[in-house]
């Protein structure tokens, strides 16, 4: 695919992918000594970036507002000036993970017609989004969330479970055109599959110190699985 897999510098104000922070690096290197005031939203995009860089360190605990709060070198009423909590934190790092792939999996549906061709390309945005960002994979694969609010763990299950129904449409189109006289149960199988290794990639790659990459083999490794 010709466009570049988000990054966690692309994290938006809302939930539109926006490159806006990139801006306010520069803005804040040109600044006078006297510590200039973010724009608004700039502060909300710099606490997530923050966040997400302080789960990039491999073997991190869990994060504090407090530690979050001294990175950024404000208090931590400033932190839930714009933010209610740290799960509403999470939430943010979620919806971006969420619109960035989403976006996407939608252009490979609407630019290939092959539905194998289709399955192979949402598996490697997936985990090329998940290589790129170290701190989000400790989001998706739920390092990140043990011991934060219960429905942050359930949203990223749920994402998986979007990606698993996205490959088994596809999976169930190719079964069909393939003859098959099970295509629902073929495709609900190697979805299954699929997602499974997906997962799997993702894990090995937050619990290895960011040290085995997610596409490892990549192209061998959907050969087998996809043909």
């Amino acid at each position: 695919m010709s466009q570049t897999e988000p990054s966690a510098s692309d994290l938006p104000v809302d939930t539109d992918v926006s490159d806006a922070a990139s801006g306010n690096e520069s803005s804040t290197a040109a600044a006078a000594p006297t510590r200039k005031r973010p724009k608004p939203g700039e502060r909300r995009i710099q606490i997530l970036q923050t966040l997400a860089s302080m789960l990039e360190q491999p073997g991190a605990e869990r994060i504090t507002t407090a530690a979050l709060a001294a990175r950024l070198d404000v208090s931590e009423a400033a932190l839930y000036r714009h933010f209610a909590s740290k799960a509403q934190m999470f939430e943010g790092l979620i919806e971006f993970i969420e619109s960035s792939i989403f976006t996407l999996v939608n252009q490979i549906g609407e630019r290939e017609s092959d539905a194998l061709t289709q399955v192979r390309k949402v598996i490697t945005v997936l985990l090329q989004f998940g290589e790129k960002n170290p701190g989000m994979t400790r989001v998706m694969v739920g390092d990140a969330l043990v011991f934060e609010n219960e429905r942050l763990l359930a949203r990223m299950n749920q994402f998986f479970d979007r990606i698993e129904s996205q490959l088994r449409q596809s999976l169930r189109a190719a079964a069909e055109a393939a003859g098959s006289a099970t295509p629902t149960v073929d495709a609900n199988a190697q979805a299954s599959v699929l997602t499974a290794f997906a997962v799997g990639r993702l894990q090995r790659y937050a619990r290895s110190g960011f040290k085995r990459t997610p596409t490892e083999h990549l192209d061998a490794a959907l050969r087998l699985l996809v043909g």
